[in-house]
């Protein structure tokens, strides 16, 4: 197989598939005949091949998809006239604790927040497999830990948690984390409905703001019980 077929296979592979295919997915392919690093360089020249065209070739935290772009959204919206759903502000504002703050515990975000976080809040974000239990907290009680999953940052289009927009560049939590959904690709970033979010208590308190990535990146999981901790979704173990 020539390097214009090997193209087309790889081509063909992520127009078809439902989700996004890593490089070990890509290998399959080729049953393990090319390298990563071969493949790589096939993705760059499909990337660049699409880049004057409706669709686009990204990488996310799963790998690697071809998605609709941003700028199209208004008109590929007119195919699809249903209203996805609503995030409240305190849905979105506990999401953004998490995304900044992980690992942390439902105490820790009701602490930032200043109010009670119901169960029916985390359990919203756990059912759109944006937020998991990666361990408990060696303390009283051993409280779950929560961290955000490579889902959340697939339907952001991101690849990883250090492409979040820093706390300190922005006026709240709640513009940093709109702002990345609304920039998102078309097919995935209609996660906080097409109408206005539905701000139920205007008197909750933005996050402190950060100062650089390190925070945002790497938090502290020295209290993280490792018998019962799966691996943390970082930059530095995200899969490609």
């Amino acid at each position: 197989m020539n390097t214009a077929q090997a193209k087309r296979v790889l081509e063909a592979a992520l127009l078809t598939a439902g989700q996004p295919l890593s490089l070990r997915d890509l290998r399959v392919l080729y049953e393990d005949s090319l390298g990563a690093d071969t493949l790589r360089v096939m993705l760059q020249e499909l990337e660049q091949e699409w880049a004057n065209k409706g669709l686009e070739l990204v990488h996310v935290a799963s790998g690697w998809r071809f998605q609709s772009r941003p700028q199209l959204r208004p008109f590929l919206d007119r195919l699809h006239p249903e209203k996805p759903p609503k995030y409240t502000r305190a849905v979105l504002e506990t999401l953004a604790i998490i995304a900044y703050r992980q690992p942390v515990t439902r105490g820790d975000m009701e602490d930032i927040r200043g109010v009670t976080i119901s169960s029916q809040i985390l359990k919203q974000l756990e059912d759109r497999g944006w937020v998991e239990v990666i361990g408990h907290r060696e303390t009283v009680g051993r409280p779950s830990l929560f961290a955000t999953t490579r889902q959340f940052l697939d339907d952001l289009g991101l690849a990883s948690l250090d492409q979040l927009p820093l706390l300190s560049q922005v006026d709240s939590t709640m513009s940093a984390l709109a702002g990345v959904l609304d920039d998102a690709p078309a097919q995935t970033s209609l996660l906080l409905g097409e109408g206005p979010i539905d701000v139920e208590d205007p008197s909750y308190p933005s996050l402190p703001t950060h100062s650089s990535t390190a925070e945002l990146t790497a938090p502290d999981h020295s209290d993280v019980d490792s018998a019962n901790t799966e691996p943390k979704l970082g930059p530095e173990n995200a899969q490609t």
